[in-house]
C-alpha cells in the first residue's frame, strides 16, 4: 500500500488499562480475552470524526459483551483517489476487512469478482426498508450496508429564491428565467467547484438521468450493446453549458469543501451538489435554509427528475481473516440502540426500521418529487465512463474541447469499457 496516496486516519484502541485509553469501569473489570484488528477503508473523509467515535463505541461494546479488544485501522482516502486505491488493494491480496463502495455503480462488479460477503443472513438485512434493500442486493442477496440512501437534485438557497420571488424551474426555459432574475437581483446563479472531477460529473448524472428516463429509456442497454451514442442525449449539454456560463469564477481552483463553504456563505443561489454535502454547508452556516430542486434538461417537464439511489455503502470482504468481527461491525452500523444517532449526525436518510429520527427539510423537498413520480433510479454506467464524463466536463469548462469532442470521446470510452468487461 502506498501510504503517500492515502489520507490515513488511524483509530488505535489499546487493550491494556495500564496504557490508558479512557476505559470505562465496566471495561476495566473485564480485560480482553483476545485482540482483533480490523482494517476499514471508507470514502468520506469529511465524516472521519463521526466514524471514529462510532467505532470507539463498537470497541467498548465488543470488550464488554465478548471480551474482545478491537483495534480498528480506519483509512479515509480522498474521493478522487478512493476507487483506484481500493481496486489496487483488492487485486493485490491486501484487501481491507470492510470497505465502502457505491451501491448503484460498483456492487455488480465487485460481487461478480467475488469480493463481497453475503450478508443476507445477518440481522442487519432484516431491518432494511424493502426499497432500500433492493438497491444493495443482487439476485435477492444483500451484499452491503447502505449509508447514503439519497434522493437528490441540485441545492438552492431558499432565502435567496424567496426574496427574488422564485421557485425551482421545471423546464430549461424556466431555468434561464431564474438565472436572469437572480442576476438582476445581484446574485450569482450557480456555485462552481470543479477542482475534483466528480463534482462536475454530478451535472451529467442528473441531466443524463432525466433525459434517459424521460425520452430514451433503452439508451443504457443499447450503449452496453454498442448500439447507442451520446448524440442521442446531446441536449444534456444545454443545461450544463447554462450552468458553466452563469457560475462563480475560478471553478478549477475550488474544491468540493470550499464550494460547500462558499454556498453556505451565499456566494451563489444554486449548487449542483448532492444532499450529502449538507453537513459541510451547515457547519459553516447553521442558519441556511437548503432546498432541493430537480435539474431541467430541456423543455419537457417529464425529464425534470431527482435521482433516487443508494450510494455509499459498507461491504465486508469475502475472504477477510476476521470474518466474525467484521460481520459484527457491519451489523453494528444498523444497531438498534446506536444507529439512529450515527445516521442523524451524518445527516443521512433513514434506511432501516431501527432508525427513529425525522427527515431533514431538504430530504422532504426531494421526497415530494418522488411522490409525484418524478424520480429516476441511478443509471448504472461503467466506472470508466462516469470518470471520463467528469474529466471531459472540466475540459469543456476551460474550452479545451467542444460538444463534438465530448460526444466522440464518450462514445469511444463506453465502447472501450464494453471491450474490457
Amino acid at each position: 500500500m502506498k501510504k503517500t496516496a492515502i489520507v490515513a486516519v488511524m483509530v488505535i484502541l489499546l487493550a491494556a488499562v495500564a496504557y490508558g485509553g479512557g476505559r470505562t469501569e465496566a471495561s476495566q473489570a473485564a480485560p480482553a480475552d483476545r485482540n482483533v484488528t480490523l482494517n476499514v477503508m471508507m470514502s468520506f473523509p469529511r465524516f472521519t470524526e463521526q466514524m471514529e467515535a462510532y467505532f470507539d463505541q463498537f470497541r467498548e461494546k465488543m470488550l464488554a459483551e465478548r471480551g474482545i479488544d478491537v483495534t480498528i485501522v480506519l483509512e479515509m482516502p480522498s474521493s478522487e483517489q478512493y476507487n483506484n486505491i481500493l481496486q489496487t488493494r483488492l487485486s493485490s491480496n491486501d484487501a481491507p476487512d470492510l470497505f465502502t463502495l457505491h451501491a448503484s455503480a460498483d456492487l455488480p462488479t465487485y460481487q461478480k469478482a467475488g469480493y463481497l460477503a453475503d450478508l443476507s443472513d445477518q440481522p442487519l438485512a432484516a431491518t432494511l426498508y424493502p426499497n432500500v434493500r433492493e438497491t444493495v442486493s443482487i439476485d435477492g442477496k444483500v451484499y452491503a450496508v447502505p449509508f447514503e440512501s439519497t434522493v437528490w437534485g441540485y441545492l438552492y438557497n431558499k432565502d435567496i429564491f424567496e426574496a427574488a420571488g422564485l421557485e425551482p424551474a421545471d423546464t430549461l426555459d424556466e431555468m434561464k428565467r431564474v438565472v436572469e432574475v437572480l442576476k438582476a437581483n445581484g446574485h450569482t446563479p450557480f456555485l462552481l467547484a470543479f477542482q475534483e472531477q466528480w463534482v462536475p460529473q454530478l451535472m451529467t448524472a442528473l441531466a443524463l438521468g432525466g433525459k434517459v428516463s424521460g425520452h430514451v429509456p433503452d439508451w443504457v442497454e443499447r450503449m452496453y450493446a454498442n448500439n447507442g451514442s451520446y448524440r442521442e442525449v446531446e441536449d444534456v449539454l444545454d443545461i450544463i453549458e447554462l450552468i458553466m456560463a452563469n457560475g462563480t469564477p475560478r471553478a478549477m481552483e475550488t474544491g468540493s469543501e470550499q464550494g460547500a463553504a462558499n454556498f453556505a456563505n451565499g456566494r451563489a443561489a444554486m449548487f449542483v451538489q448532492g444532499t450529502w454535502s449538507a453537513e459541510s454547508i451547515l457547519s459553516v452556516n447553521p442558519n441556511i435554509r437548503i432546498g432541493v430542486g430537480a435539474l431541467p434538461v430541456n423543455n419537457d417537464p417529464s425529464c425534470t427528475m431527482v435521482n433516487l439511489a443508494t450510494t455509499t455503502s459498507l461491504a465486508v470482504y469475502s475472504r477477510t481473516p476476521e470474518r466474525e468481527m467484521a460481520l459484527a461491525l457491519a451489523n453494528y452500523i444498523l444497531d438498534q440502540e446506536a444507529s439512529s444517532a450515527l445516521y442523524e449526525s451524518l445527516k443521512f436518510n433513514p434506511v432501516a426500521t431501527v432508525h427513529q429520527f425525522d427527515q431533514f427539510p431538504w430530504a422532504e423537498d426531494a421526497s415530494a418529487y418522488v411522490a409525484a413520480g418524478r424520480a429516476y433510479r441511478d443509471l448504472v454506467l461503467p466506472p470508466a465512463v462516469t470518470d471520463e464524463q467528469g474529466k471531459l466536463l472540466q475540459s469543456l469548462y476551460v474550452n479545451q474541447i467542444d460538444r463534438e469532442d465530448f460526444i466522440r470521446i464518450m462514445d469511444q470510452t463506453f465502447a472501450a469499457a464494453n471491450s474490457a468487461r
